[in-house]
């Protein structure tokens, strides 16, 4: 009986912790004479700190290449990337006698070769005019499946093919070759495109026309090759490597890379008729893509220890904000009382410089996480589960966690974690030094459509875009306050 009335009054207790007439009620106690209950609230302290990650996990789909230096810390981020191609599944190509396309000995060739990949205007950084080099190289061979973080670098790996496919590609994000008319058709997508038309030699020191040639070539002589991606990218194409070579100031995000090989071919009724065939392979989750992201480590650290005024969340990788929580003394300040609800907001400070085009967007969507959990988290893509993963938003300023979040899940559970932990380890504490810490960083959303055009979240990534923000710091000498609601039996 006694739970029941408590649950009750759960929701009396949460909704004076979402007010927001300050802290005069601090200590004060609430009584039911129905029911003998109490419900105190008191304030503690938390503290928090820059925290720099030596990397973060990256789900395969973002891919961002670029160099870019923030206005506001100057501080750099450069990002390069991995893809593959998906073939699909036994797929089909017109009958070998048919392939119209040839050289002077008669073998099969692609009349060309093409590498799109296509922008995502809402992700662009830097001047749509400026020029830019862009270059892309084969691989060796395929990157081991696995689990991958920012720092993972193909070049350092030794993925990249000695002597095998590079070109590069000088664009401008607004491509001003392009007419108009032809840009505000709507069958058009913005797009960065390599022609791979040369002479290409593979690894057995064959020589094809260009790479659509050797691809062609391998489809009909090893049909087995193309009957999926797995045998596609281990037998023909390993995958390649972007990056950025020339011209800073520019971040892209390509939503689509995309191999075209173009040939003509015959109609098999009528074979004086031809037509113009490609063969595609796309990019996509079900194979693999990473991410490279180098950030001035250097420049990082500089700027979160000469700033005891604020913490930081600036992506990509680059750093969090970390939070120690006062468990123990939330937990023995009322011992026999039940903890019903733990309310904390994270202050926005605004940009020190004057807002501009090229001003980095502040983060919209976060993560508070516990520390030890924040690896298993990513690579388990998992979603908030209000028991030590809880998410929020931007709002008023402040990223709040209230009634709504139910972080006192949290505090219970990190108090449980070090009881466990205590009693079968006397060295426990040694060993977990980060048992009452928590980060709060930047994420993105990985979403499914529902019913109509509604969406619905399925798990959170790190956030791989260009974002920064400040947050006011809290020390032992002006801590940020934590509001926590207790419930008790009088009797």
């Amino acid at each position: 009986m006694k739970l029941k009335y408590l649950f009750a009054i759960a929701g009396f207790a949460m909704a004076i912790c979402s007010c927001d007439e300050g802290t005069d009620n601090v200590g004060m106690s609430l009584t039911s004479s129905n029911d003998d209950i109490s419900v105190t609230t008191q304030e503690f302290d938390v503290v928090t700190a820059s925290f720099i990650p030596d990397s973060v996990y990256t789900y395969n789909n973002e891919l961002y290449v670029g160099h870019v230096t923030d206005p506001e810390t100057h501080t750099t981020v450069d990002c390069s990337f991995m893809m593959q191609f998906n073939m699909m599944e036994e797929t089909l190509m017109p009958p070998q006698n048919l392939i119209a396309s040839r050289d002077a000995d008669g073998k099969i060739v692609a009349d060309s070769c093409l590498i799109y990949l296509f922008f995502d205007d809402s992700k662009y950084y830097g001047d749509s005019l400026t020029a830019v080099k862009v270059r892309i190289s084969e691989l060796d061979h395929p990157v081991a499946d696995g689990i991958h973080y920012s720092n993972f670098d193909p070049v350092k790996e030794g993925y990249i093919r000695q002597g095998g496919l590079s070109q590069s590609h000088l664009f401008t994000y607004d491509d001003m070759t392009v007419k108009d008319s032809i840009k505000n058709l709507s069958a058009f997508d913005k797009n960065v495109t390599f022609r791979l038309n040369k002479p290409y030699t593979d690894k057995n020191g064959v020589t094809y026309k260009n790479y659509g040639t050797y691809v062609l070539r391998n489809y009909y002589e090893h049909p087995d090759y193309f009957k999926n991606s797995f045998a596609f990218i281990h037998q023909v194409c390993p995958g390649f490597y972007i990056e950025m070579t020339d011209g800073p100031g520019m971040m892209a995000n390509f939503i689509q890379a995309q191999l075209r090989i173009y040939f003509t071919d015959k109609n098999e009724a009528d074979e004086d008729t031809i037509y113009w065939n490609y063969l595609s392979a796309s990019s996509t989750d079900e194979v693999l893509q990473t991410i490279t992201v180098k950030n001035d480590k250097a420049a990082l650290k500089k700027l979160v220890e000469s700033d005891s005024q604020y913490t930081y969340m600036k992506t990509p990788a680059a750093i969090f904000t970390e939070v120690t929580f006062p468990v123990d003394e939330i937990k023995t300040a009322h011992v026999k009382d039940s903890l019903l609800s733990v309310s904390v907001s994270f202050n926005r400070e605004n940009n020190l410089e004057p807002l501009t085009k090229y001003t980095f967007a502040s983060p919209q969507k976060v993560l508070l996480i516990q520390k030890d959990s924040l690896n298993s988290f990513f690579e388990k893509i998992s979603n908030y589960n209000n028991r030590y993963a809880y998410y929020t938003t931007l709002s008023k300023n402040a990223y709040s966690f209230s009634n709504s979040n139910d972080i006192n899940n949290l505090i219970v559970k990190m108090y449980n974690d070090r009881q466990a932990g205590e009693k079968n380890d006397p060295h426990w504490l040694e060993k977990h030094p980060d048992w009452n810490k928590a980060l709060l960083l930047p994420v993105g959303e990985l979403t499914t459509l529902g019913t109509g055009s509604s969406t619905t979240t399925i798990a959170l990534v790190n956030e791989m875009g260009l974002t920064t923000t400040r947050l006011r710091r809290g020390t032992p000498q002006n801590p940020i306050k934590m509001r926590v609601i207790y419930a008790k039996f009088n009797n």
